[in-house]
C-alpha cells in the first residue's frame, strides 16, 4: 500500500474511496496503464466506459466537448450537481476510449463527498470512478468491505464514509434528461 491517495494517484495506482452511496475504485484518467489495471481488477469490459468524478466543473473540461452543450441546457446540467447524479456529456475528441467505451459521450459527476473533493482539488483533476467490486458482485459500502475483498489488488484505501445515499448514482443523458440508470 502507498502512503497517501495523492501518491497512489500520481504514481498510477488504484484507489478505493467513498462516494455518495458505495465505495468506488479509481485512478488518474490520463494514465492508460492505470485504467487498464482498474478494468482488469474488476474484470470489466472496456466497452462499458467509466465515470469521472470531480470536485468542480472546470476539472471535467479537458474530457468533455463543452462547445456541444447548448447554452440553454448549461444551467440545468450544472444545477443537478452535486446530488449523486451522473450525467452523460459530449466527449472531447481526444478523450480516450478506455474512459468512454463505445459511447460518443462521457459519464461525469460532481461530488460533495469531502475525501474525494479534497483529492481532486489536490491533484486538480477528476478521478476515474467505478464501483468497488468485481463485475456482477455487490458494491462495497464501507472501507472494511474493500479491505476484505480487494486490498491485495489496490494501492490505497481512503478510510472515509459514504454520504449515506441508498442507491448508486442515477445516470442521465445531460442534454435530453432521459434516465439511463435509475
Amino acid at each position: 500500500m502507498m502512503t497517501s491517495a495523492e501518491e497512489a494517484y500520481s504514481q498510477g495506482g488504484i484507489i478505493a474511496y467513498p462516494t455518495e452511496a458505495v465505495f468506488g475504485l479509481g485512478c488518474d484518467p490520463d494514465n492508460l496503464l492505470a485504467i487498464e489495471k482498474l478494468l482488469s481488477i474488476k474484470n470489466r469490459s472496456p466497452e462499458k466506459g467509466l465515470i469521472l468524478l470531480a470536485a468542480n466543473y472546470s476539472q471535467l473540461l479537458p474530457y468533455i466537448d463543452d462547445s456541444k452543450i447548448p447554452q440553454d441546457k448549461r444551467l440545468s446540467i450544472l444545477s443537478r450537481w452535486p446530488n449523486g447524479i451522473t450525467q452523460l456529456l459530449p466527449k472531447n475528441s481526444n478523450t480516450h476510449r478506455l474512459l468512454t467505451g463505445k459511447f460518443p459521450t462521457i459519464a461525469v459527476r460532481l461530488t460533495s463527498q469531502p475525501d474525494v473533493v479534497a483529492l481532486c482539488n489536490k491533484v486538480n483533476k477528476p478521478i476515474v470512478s467505478t464501483s468497488a467490486n468485481l463485475s456482477g458482485e455487490e458494491p462495497a459500502r464501507t472501507w472494511q468491505d474493500v479491505e476484505e475483498t480487494l486490498s491485495a489488488e489496490i494501492d490505497f484505501i481512503i478510510k472515509g464514509s459514504t454520504l449515506g445515499y441508498t442507491q448508486p448514482s442515477r445516470i442521465i443523458d445531460a442534454l435530453t434528461g432521459e434516465t439511463i440508470r435509475a
